[in-house]
């Protein structure tokens, strides 16, 4: 086992795990805290293929943007300490299910031997310059409207984080006044002291 096959297992276990951990923690923020470790992993994996570009939006917009928004967010709401709520055991179960589906059906898409099939054109070499340059293009075969979608979505996400930090301030006419239903049969009752002085001889009038 060489060096490379190492650095990729290091990489898988932290992918899975941090996921893993993610949706199994009921504290919220650690369930955030595994989640960024998740994303890490993946940067890492890109970083390992030489997709350098990649990587870097990977932390860019998912670990510097999404899960610090995320966090973020947690912090405003108070409720990072609290315990989530147990799921149903349906969910959990469909959950599973799900995710052993997507296991399997990824699994049998890349044993195909038609799967990646080799282009008939020659392809451009994954700089970042190149990349990039790709990404802004307006032609045919330009990501110009990925990339717009993809601020959108960290517009959103900012948005959603400036709602959860909104707090709602009641004005002073909406607070509704005492209605005093309950003082009639609230008896007042001076303190014994005050009584057993009023009581001695020395302050009775007659």
């Amino acid at each position: 086992m060489n060096a490379s096959t190492i650095i990729f297992y290091i990489l898988a276990a932290t992918i899975i795990g941090g996921g893993l951990m993610a949706v199994t923690s009921r504290k919220i923020f650690r369930s955030a805290v595994f989640l960024l470790f998740s994303l890490i992993g993946i940067a890492g994996l890109y970083f390992f293929l030489d997709y350098e570009f990649i990587a870097a939006v990977q932390i860019i917009v998912y670990v510097g943007g999404i899960v610090v928004l995320i966090i973020f967010s947690i912090f405003l709401t108070h409720g990072s300490g609290e315990d989530m709520k147990r799921p149903h055991l349906g969910r959990s179960v469909f959950s599973a299910l799900a995710a052993a589906f997507g296991c399997i059906l990824t699994m049998f898409i890349i044993s195909q031997p038609k799967t990646f099939p080799k282009p008939h054109y020659p392809g451009i070499e994954p700089s970042a310059a190149n990349i990039g340059a790709q990404m802004l293009s307006t032609t045919e075969h330009g990501y110009i409207l990925p990339f717009e979608v993809v601020s959108m979505l960290l517009l959103a996400a900012m948005i959603g984080c400036i709602v959860i930090a909104i707090k709602i301030k009641v004005p002073p006419h909406a607070i509704l006044p005492e209605t005093g239903e309950d003082d009639e049969e609230t008896e007042i009752k001076a303190p014994v002291d005050v009584v057993d002085e009023i009581n001695e001889p020395g302050l009775m009038t007659n």
